[in-house]
């Protein structure tokens, strides 16, 4: 008998379609969501969380890498911050390929942000949540 899915929506925010691909597999694997959509730059996924109006529309978790062009991982938390409260009700992951302390505690320091896991993600990182 299959599993419920623990979250209905996950967003992954990845500059590389690799690591989404992998993240994609690892999360319809473990039956951690119904839906997984995925945006290739912050700044695209910061829009497209911008103007959903239905807060039950909106990701129930969001998995942010940290290095992207355009716009980090970081830089996107400084905008979430701004968005209207109904939208910051999501749990934010940060994913990194690189374990730098500096990263990590800031991401730690982050109200939005419940953990820093490192990529590419695995079943038992996910599990951890």
């Amino acid at each position: 008998m299959q599993q419920p899915f623990r979250y209905e929506r996950v967003l992954i925010i990845d500059n590389s379609e690799l690591d989404r691909f992998i993240a994609e597999k690892i999360i319809r694997h473990a039956n951690f969501a119904r839906e997984i959509m995925h945006m290739p730059s912050a700044k695209l996924a910061l829009n497209y969380i911008s103007v959903i109006k239905d807060a039950e529309n909106l990701p129930d978790i969001i998995l942010l890498d940290i290095s992207m062009p355009e716009m980090t991982g970081f830089e996107f938390l400084e905008q979430y911050a701004q968005l209207p409260e109904p939208v910051k009700k999501r749990s934010i992951v940060m994913l990194s390929s690189s374990l730098h302390n500096k990263d990590m505690e800031a991401a730690e320091q982050n109200p939005y942000v419940i953990k820093f896991m490192s990529k590419p993600l695995r079943a038992e990182s996910l599990a951890e949540l």
